[in-house]
């Protein structure tokens, strides 16, 4: 278990939403209950859980119904984005109305809000897409797979920027399955950042500066890094951060200052989900 950022520790009387996150959970068919045990403590750490992607093993709407079954009824509010594992059986939306249906707010380009005694939390989440890092990155030219290739992550950090510009909320937090930076991919062999994520994702936050950027997909990455604007993001992959969740405390920006990192607490060691 990783101990917590330095300066992150909120203290008594300070105002902060404490932010709990896993991503890469790849739940199958044969995992139902597998990670409730660790989950049902959420209300004592953490004031809403993200998720960032591959829920599924195969993207199969049969393992979506295990994923909304373990993540309902958490007395938090749970806020997901898919990721490439939920797209591979061609059944996003699907599985997106079963998380619905179970109270799990599915984001794609969207935002949402949640009141946490007397702030408000806002949530921008996508998908995001690869395409590598400046100065090593695909472009909208030559062929058309090519150009498909690079203008889904052209249009899905576009929809990032739009969703965390229109948040007005006490804190913010971007949420993707790919890394907008990397740094958190650093154990990942060189040859396929291209293919863990974007510079483009990075570029929306630091034009909205966030609180906190979290991502996953990168599962030999690490945990920590930042943008170059200054945004602070943590790779949530529970191969990662090897544990069920972590939980970061989050301060309005004028406190913020005084508490430069969030801390990172996982709550306890991953249960048996691959």
């Amino acid at each position: 278990m990783n101990g917590p950022d330095p300066g992150g520790t909120a203290t008594p009387g300070d105002a902060c939403v404490r932010v709990a996150a896993v991503g890469d959970v790849h739940l199958g068919t044969d995992s139902g209950g597998s990670l409730r045990p660790a989950l049902e403590e959420l209300p004592d750490c953490a004031d809403v859980l993200l998720l960032a992607g591959d829920l599924t093993r195969h993207g199969t709407v049969e393992e979506g119904r295990v994923v909304a079954a373990e993540f309902a009824d958490l007395a938090v509010p749970v806020i997901a984005v898919l990721g490439n594992h939920d797209h591979h059986g061609d059944a996003p939306e699907e599985i997106t109305a079963l998380l619905t249906d179970h109270g799990i707010t599915v984001l794609e380009g969207s935002t949402a809000t949640v009141p946490v005694r007397g702030l408000t939390l806002g949530v921008a989440g996508t998908k995001g897409f690869g395409g590598g890092f400046a100065g090593k990155c695909a472009s909208v030219f030559g062929e058309r797979q090519m150009r498909e290739f690079a203008s889904h992550t052209v249009d899905l950090a576009d929809g990032l920027h739009t969703a965390l510009s229109g948040l007005t909320t006490d804190v913010t937090v971007a949420l993707t399955h790919y890394s907008p930076i990397g740094d958190t991919l650093h154990g990942e062999p060189l040859e396929i950042y291209p293919f863990l994520g974007s510079y483009l994702l990075g570029e929306a936050i630091d034009a909205c500066r966030p609180q906190l950027a979290v991502h996953g997909h990168a599962h030999h990455g690490c945990e920590r890094g930042t943008t170059p604007g200054g945004t602070r993001v943590r790779n949530v992959a529970q191969p990662v951060i090897r544990a069920a969740f972590a939980v970061y405390d989050l301060h309005p920006p004028s406190a913020h200052t005084t508490h430069p990192d969030p801390a990172s607490q996982p709550a306890r060691e991953p249960a048996s989900a691959t």
